[in-house]
């Protein structure tokens, strides 16, 4: 489960996060483009927009799902 405490710093403000387990799988980049990227230097996917539609949510939660190593969260907000 992700941890909001180990979130990276790259992340925008809001309920969807990524952690510090990221494994660099391309799975979020894929399933939410429009929301994560990636992080060159350190291979990690981060969230860079949080989402502003119900389509966006909606993948955003499906790559929170996928995640095989649990790494996205969402603190709710």
């Amino acid at each position: 489960m992700a941890d909001l405490a180990n979130k990276y710093a790259e992340n925008v403000a809001g309920a969807f996060y990524v952690d510090d387990q990221c494994i660099d799988c391309d799975l979020c980049r894929e399933t939410a483009p429009a929301n994560f990227t990636r992080n060159d230097d350190g291979g990690h996917s981060f969230v860079f927009k949080q989402p502003a539609s119900e389509q966006e949510l909606a993948l955003c939660k499906e790559a929170m799902e996928g995640c095989p190593v649990e790494a996205i969260g969402s603190d709710g907000k």
